[in-house]
């Protein structure tokens, strides 16, 4: 029998409340089995952050999706280490998951970045693409791509970092977990 399964991307430096909402409105849209966070070692189009280390970003997403029903974390990505390409990722998890059906999950920030990505045209064949909006990004493209109208929330893993660094709240816009770990670890303070 397949699995349908959604594949999250990012960083997750740290996660927050919009990731949760992503992945809770696809899981539950599209009728899928689960969803997998997938934090990267070193994404191409990102500047490594240095002082928080990948198994920090591990611990943080567990603590995010920690009791969430038909959540769970792929660290494919992390085991593999070195700049992560959707693409050979994805092949990877098809060859070890012949019958699973993956979904993967982009922003509104990367559809429009899609004609930079690595092997796109054989990607989207690969797999089914998902776009969500994002505050002031467009989700039109040229590739398939099933678009779903969700509500969105103008948050960042930027905004979180500036807010903890500066001393300031960071009430629900990060599970408590994760702001226990934040403050216990002392990450992103200046």
């Amino acid at each position: 029998m397949s699995k349908k399964v959604g594949i999250l991307g990012g960083t997750f430096n740290p996660p927050h409340m919009g990731h949760l909402i992503i992945a809770n409105e696809v899981l539950h849209a599209l009728n899928l089995d689960e969803i997998r966070f997938m934090p990267n070692a070193t994404p191409p189009h990102k500047k490594k952050d240095e002082r928080v280390t990948k198994a920090q970003r591990v611990k943080m997403v567990e603590l995010a999706i920690h009791d969430v029903p038909h959540m769970l974390v792929e660290t494919i990505e992390m085991d593999r280490g070195g700049t992560s390409y959707s693409y050979d990722t994805m092949e990877i998890l098809q060859k070890a998951e012949p019958l699973t059906k993956f979904y993967f999950i982009i922003g509104g920030d990367q559809v429009e970045y899609l004609p930079k990505w690595y092997k796109i045209d054989e990607f989207v064949k690969k797999v089914q693409l998902v776009g969500v909006p994002r505050p002031n990004t467009s989700i039109e493209t040229a590739y398939p791509i099933i678009t779903l109208d969700i509500p969105q929330i103008e948050l960042s893993s930027t905004l979180v970092r500036n807010r903890v660094a500066n001393g300031e709240t960071t009430s629900f816009l990060i599970p408590e977990l994760v702001r226990d770990f934040i403050q216990k670890e002392k990450l992103y303070e200046i």
